[in-house]
């Protein structure tokens, strides 16, 4: 029975939870409070 803590286990759960930390503060950062912030350049070009 191989150990649930093995190197390759720890490993890709570390990589998994990287991932989805980006995600979220990316998703946040384009949909939440700090959104108010973005500028749209192709409203800064409309004619």
């Amino acid at each position: 029975m191989k150990h649930l803590l093995d190197p390759a286990m720890v490993l890709s759960i570390s990589i998994l939870l990287v991932v989805v930390a980006i995600t979220a503060y990316t998703i946040y950062t384009a949909f939440g409070p700090p959104s108010d912030n973005l500028r749209d350049p192709f409203d800064e070009h409309e004619d």
